[in-house]
């Protein structure tokens, strides 16, 4: 591949639980960032693939289920439909948003489990499980709590400590308890099928030791864990997910392990969108393609599962059975791993019923704003709090005053005064000076993207945009009109040639605002457009809905803007509202 054909980009945004709505603190982890990601990748005209989905299978869903009295189904239809919404509303930009309820994703899964069986990385043992002393069904790991052995942080999770990171059984707890209820957990002995992790370990660390480029909380999380491995389980004793396809382990008392098939979903919907678009085989250009690149994202608990387990997986897999078809599957390129988002002194918990849901604030707020504070005072290298008075103040202070006074004053005056973009005299060396500023932006601001460091690159395109402010302030373009007509217009057609290639560096960050002023400013074309849901029909009639979007026809390139002069402006309109204090 040279350097002027498009990248095939792998976009892999965490599968959020369909068990309840999702906060602030999921998205912050998952669907912002990979956004970004994927939008600037779009904008440079590379091949984006961004798919993941729901995580509907094993006792989360069944939880919930049981508190409600309605079947697990349900549950995950209800959130499944509501977490779409949510994300649709706030602009992740998926290709292919589904569930691991389908009939595609449980093939996918059974072939890799299979194969993992009968190239002998599946080995049975008998283990202790958990289960629920009040409805006998078995507890999640992350449904019990107790204080872990290790640290001694007093509410660890019964398959990890947040504290010290370490993985845990619920079996090691001290104290365990379930957090649905408060009861002691019984634990029976029980027979499973165990991914041998330790077989591994001597593959997993040389491969760890390369990603030298990762943020260094996933690289040194992963290879603390790589001495520390311990088989674990990937059968359940449930009868809610996808059956496994072994002899001996009933549909009835067991299923595959949610993890397991949850992370097979990043591939299962590759698959999926391939036949959606009526190409079924070209889900392999990202998958068995040495030139493509996968960039995985999510908050910090989930990172064992994509740089241990996942691996581990693929690893296992090799050259495949039905799915590989004979080539292997393309390891993980980059894990990046957000970490907490706090309400307060507490952490973002579903489970533990803490947090800010996306749809209340969606309700409230315009999604830009939401986007720009997620990103620019987000947990992306070390923990961070949310409060209302800091969301305010950032979109009071930063965005509305920075960017969107910016627009406001530039096309208010630009319109006012000639209603079109104003032809050009010779420009001064001031012009020339912040043309250039706005140029040079591009490069810094795509390779901090690239490399996963969004609040710095978001930072660098409104240093971009305070710079465009500086210079519209020293012109003065309302007063100069008094007196030189021809000079307010060079000004002005300078001022709008920034704003315009300012409002596409913005675009992978503000999505909604940007396509609006791209509309204000006379385009008729797409930047960003809406996303949309269609539905797919299965074997048998099955049917499910989908998040997706058609950006065939959007708007490409990454760089400074060719804003032609008379270009007709439309009326302005602020991009952004002033917010009262909560």
């Amino acid at each position: 591949m040279t350097d002027n054909q498009p990248k095939r980009i792998l976009v892999a945004p965490a599968w959020p639980y369909a068990s309840g709505p999702r906060h602030l603190g999921h998205v912050v982890g998952f669907a912002v960032p990979a956004d970004i990601f994927a939008r600037y990748h779009r904008l440079k005209g590379n091949d984006v693939l961004m798919v993941s989905g729901t995580d509907e299978h094993g006792t989360p869903t069944m939880v919930v289920a049981d508190k409600e009295g309605v079947s697990p189904r349900e549950i995950a239809d209800r959130y499944n439909a509501s977490i779409r919404e949510d994300l649709r509303d706030l602009g992740i930009s998926y290709d292919c948003f589904t569930r691991t309820t389908t009939q595609n994703h449980a093939r996918v899964t059974q072939d890799i489990f299979r194969t993992l069986y009968d190239n002998g990385w599946l080995i049975e043992q008998t283990a202790l499980g958990a289960f629920s002393a009040t409805t006998g069904n078995t507890l999640p790991d992350r449904y019990i709590e107790g204080t872990c052995p290790i640290c001694g942080y007093p509410q660890a999770r019964g398959d990890q400590c947040d504290n010290c990171g370490n993985q845990l059984d619920p079996v090691d707890l001290i104290n365990p308890r379930s957090i649905i209820d408060g009861t002691t957990p019984e634990f029976r002995e029980t027979k499973h099928l165990f991914l041998n992790l330790p077989a591994f370990a001597d593959r997993l660390r040389p491969w760890l030791e390369s990603k030298t480029h990762w943020r260094p909380n996933v690289r040194n999380f992963s290879l603390a864990l790589v001495d520390e491995l311990k088989p674990r389980a990937m059968t359940r004793d449930i009868d809610w997910g996808i059956p496994v396809p072994v002899e001996g382990y009933p549909p009835e008392t067991k299923r595959i392990y949610v993890w397991f098939d949850a992370v097979i979903g990043y591939l299962s919907a590759a698959i999926e969108c391939a036949a959606n678009r009526g190409e079924p085989k070209s889900w392999r250009e990202w998958w068995q393609n040495d030139d493509a690149h996968h960039s995985y994202f999510m908050g910090k608990d989930n990172i064992v599962f994509h740089t241990i387990i996942w691996p581990a997986m693929l690893l296992g897999y090799d050259i495949g059975g039905e799915i590989g078809a004979g080539k292997p599957l393309r390891q993980p390129d980059d894990v990046v791993a957000s970490e907490f988002l706090r309400l307060g002194d507490e952490q973002f918990s579903a489970s533990r019923g803490v947090g800010v849901n996306v749809r209340d604030v969606l309700e409230r707020y315009d999604p830009d704003p939401v986007r720009y504070y997620l990103t620019a005072a987000g947990p992306e290298t070390q923990d961070s709090s949310f409060t209302w008075a800091e969301f305010i103040r950032r979109n009071n202070d930063e965005l509305l005053a920075n960017w969107g006074n910016l627009v406001n004053r530039t096309l208010t005056n630009a319109y006012r005064n000639f209603g079109e973009v104003p032809a050009p005299g010779e420009l001064t060396e001031p012009d020339q000076a912040v043309l250039d500023a706005v140029a040079a932006a591009f490069g810094p601001v795509g390779r901090l993207i690239e490399q996963s460091r969004f609040k710095a690159a978001l930072a660098e395109a409104m240093s971009a945009s305070t710079a465009v402010n500086q210079y519209i302030s020293e012109q003065a373009p309302w007063s100069v009109i008094k007196a030189d007509r021809a000079r307010a217009a060079t000004i002005l057609n300078v001022a709008l040639r920034c704003v315009d290639g300012l409002k596409v560096l913005f675009t992978p960050f503000l999505p909604f605002s940007s396509q609006k002023l791209h509309e204000l400013m006379g385009y008729d074309d797409v930047l960003s457009g809406p996303l949309e849901f269609r539905e797919v029909e299965e074997e048998e009639g099955a049917r499910h809905t989908v998040l997706t979007g058609d950006y065939s026809g959007w708007r490409r390139g990454w760089g400074p803007t060719d804003l032609p002069a008379g270009q007709r402006l439309r009326e302005p309109e602020p991009l952004f509202k002033k917010l009262d204090p909560v």
